[in-house]
């Protein structure tokens, strides 16, 4: 919503049944309890909170005691190796293995790998978010664990800095920084900080979105004159032109293949969303049900669009079924974004981030209390 405004003003139940798992079934109203037991080591009474914080997260677990779950976990942390292991209670071992690294990642590797061996389905623990936040007084890019914990701040241009996004694997963060004064998009490598200006055509440059593979970028450049969606080379050359409107286009966001975009354009009048191929041609409104839509964000099953909409003096989270059309909301606030497993949504909402099972509608908040907080972006 706030990428949209400034190019005008410039001319965290169960996902869903698991599928193919080899001896589990979770069906949409039930969850797996499990323990999470015997954890010694230095280490293993916070690698047990931060376990039992990941999987009740994730959505397919209900952590209870020993004698009454499922599945019971055991592992010992120390230093940084994480030996653990998964077994069904009073029966035969389903995941053994150890890990190393530094810190907490280690047991978020853990968690989601039990995610996967129990139920089939992706984990979220092991991601990383980004965002924007006013705590020093400009707007600048903050990064944490999905969890809202190890906050750390990204940049310090004491300028505008905005239109965060994560590459897929998390290495790499594309933003638009005003420090140069003007509106241009630098890159990121998160391990080490080092930061290149990689798009500063004349005029906007604008909502840099990697796509899946990470070897292109979307963006909003108007180079040419008006604001118009382009696809360039990761290191943001060789610029090509998807649109050509009177209109303003922005916010792309890449389906899982990388064949597609789907973007917000208010050429017409009222933003709506459009569809349009990644090599060019012409975009294809989406039927939303909504005179205003902005921020999409398309899941990485492919399946389904979130986006903002506003609707009686409001900001609220819709999601749009690109498969049969049905579109509902979830939701006060803006820039959804879809977590790796195409069940959670973070948004943004009175400053604070926000976690969403679209599944059950349980919410959690994930960051508060670093002044006005907005516009997160989601590794997978």
């Amino acid at each position: 919503m706030k990428r949209f405004l400034a190019l005008l003003l410039l001319s965290i139940a169960p996902f869903a049944p698991a599928q193919d798992a080899p001896t589990i079934t979770v069906t949409k109203r039930d969850k797996l309890t499990i323990a999470v037991s015997s954890l010694a080591g230095a280490d293993g009474a916070q690698a047990a909170k931060t376990l039992q914080n990941d999987l009740a997260m994730s959505g397919y677990f209900t952590v209870a005691p020993a004698d009454r779950a499922q599945f019971v976990v055991s592992c010992n942390a120390s230093g940084n190796t994480l030996a653990g292991n998964v077994a069904e209670r009073g029966g035969s071992t389903l995941l053994k293995k150890s890990y190393t690294g530094a810190g907490r990642g280690k047991v978020h590797q853990f968690a989601d790998e039990i995610v996967e061996t129990l139920t089939g389905n992706r984990g979220i623990a092991s991601t990383k978010i980004a965002f924007v936040s006013t705590r020093s007084g400009k707007k600048e890019i903050y990064t944490a664990d999905v969890d809202g914990l190890n906050v750390v701040q990204l940049t310090k241009d004491n300028a505008i800095s905005v239109a965060p996004h994560l590459s897929a694997d998390g290495r790499r963060l594309a933003y638009t920084g005003y420090h140069g004064g003007y509106a241009d998009v630098y890159e990121v490598i998160l391990a080490g900080g080092a930061r290149s200006r990689i798009m500063k055509y004349p005029g906007t440059n604008s909502g840099a979105a990697y796509s899946p593979d990470g070897s292109r970028l979307a963006v909003t450049l108007s180079k040419d004159g008006n604001p118009e969606l382009y696809v360039t080379a990761v290191n943001g050359g060789s610029p090509r032109r998807l649109t050509r409107t009177a209109g303003v286009e922005s916010s792309p966001t890449w389906s899982p293949d990388g064949s597609e975009l789907i973007y917000s354009s208010d050429t017409g009048g009222s933003p709506r969303l459009f569809r349009i191929s990644a090599s060019g041609g012409s975009g294809r409104p989406l039927s939303t049900g909504h005179g205003y839509n902005t921020e999409p964000s398309w899941s990485p099953d492919g399946r389904k669009v979130a986006f903002t909409v506003r609707e009686g003096g409001g900001f609220q989270i819709a999601i749009h079924e690109l498969d049969g059309g049905a579109n509902r909301i979830v939701g006060e606030g803006q820039d959804p974004v879809w977590g790796a497993n195409s069940r959670h949504l973070i948004f943004a909402n009175s400053g604070s981030l926000i976690l969403l099972d679209a599944q059950t509608g349980q919410r959690s908040t994930l960051v508060s209390g670093l002044g006005k907080v907005s516009e997160p972006t989601w590794s997978r």
